[in-house]
């Protein structure tokens, strides 16, 4: 797998991630929403960990640059 994300794309969705954590800890959100939110955030996060994104393979999207 070659990384596909940058540097900037990780971090927005990092931070998106722990928004949502966040808005959930607090009580913001909860039940359906709170779940879709969730698991949205937690492929965000996962993706950005590893640096690669199927969903932009499909759509020949790379934010990474090849130095």
């Amino acid at each position: 797998m070659n990384r596909n994300i940058g540097t900037i794309d990780r971090i927005i969705r990092a931070i998106f991630s722990f928004v949502v954590a966040g808005l959930y800890m607090c009580g913001y959100i909860d039940g359906t929403l709170a779940a879709v939110l969730g698991t949205i955030a937690f492929i965000m996060l996962a993706t950005s960990t590893i640096g690669y994104s199927p969903l932009y393979l499909l759509l020949n999207i790379n934010t990474h640059s090849k130095k």
